[in-house]
């Protein structure tokens, strides 16, 4: 089979809806049908521009449902504020499950490999999110117009590497929402210095084994 005709596959909507919306009542979150189609529209679109920019290391879309998917929307209780940059987005999670999630808050998607970038206005535009931005960037490189109220990431190797390159992003009362598996205690000890914790979640996402967090962390400084 050739790249083009895998590039074009698509994934029945009824195959993921199940699972999409089995696995939100699970998570205890309520959408709408047309909600729940436009997470179904995203995991094609994953999957079909998958193959030529590598945006996921997981092929098969059914899979794609629980470990990116309901692994994005596993925060969506626990965030706050009305402006949040995703850094280092990726194939854009999980600020685009989050930005479907919440259509009253503004999502900047920022990442700096240019295919990603250009898969994300595509899908942008496709599942017509109007609370998106997306920046092709590094992010140390970016200096946006106005500092935002939450920055969320999947992607840093570490807690230090999201602070120390992300606090230009923030408001001074803004926080870091960084999801992490196994919970990072010797992360969390060389930032303590500068930042507290305000909380700690321990996530259960559908279908997936292992351990989730989400750590929420604010300055020391004083405001």
């Amino acid at each position: 089979m050739s790249r083009q005709a895998d590039f074009r596959e698509t994934v029945p909507a009824t195959d993921l809806l199940a699972p999409l919306e089995s696995g939100c009542r699970a998570l205890d979150l309520a959408f709408t049908d047309y909600q729940y189609q436009r997470l179904a529209v995203f995991v094609n679109l994953l999957h079909k521009w998958n193959k030529a920019y590598n945006l996921t290391a997981v092929r098969d879309p059914r899979q794609m449902v629980s470990r990116h998917i309901l692994d994005s929307l596993s925060v969506a209780p626990h965030l706050s504020g009305e402006r949040i940059v995703d850094v280092g987005t990726g194939g854009g999670m999980p600020g685009i499950p989050l930005a479907i999630t919440f259509p009253e808050r503004h999502f900047t998607l920022l990442d700096s490999n240019g295919k990603k970038t250009r898969f994300l206005f595509q899908a942008k535009q496709e599942l017509m999110l109007d609370n998106v931005t997306i920046v092709h960037s590094r992010v140390e490189s970016w200096q946006p117009e106005q500092a935002f109220d939450g920055v969320i990431s999947r992607a840093y190797a570490s807690l230090l590497d999201m602070t120390v390159g992300c606090k230009h992003l923030l408001r001074p009362d803004g926080k870091f929402f960084a999801m992490k598996g196994i919970f990072p205690q010797s992360e969390l000890r060389e930032v303590e210095k500068h930042y507290i914790v305000v909380a700690s979640h321990q996530l259960v996402v559908p279908g997936l084994e292992g351990e989730r967090w989400l750590l929420v962390m604010r300055s020391r400084e004083e405001r």
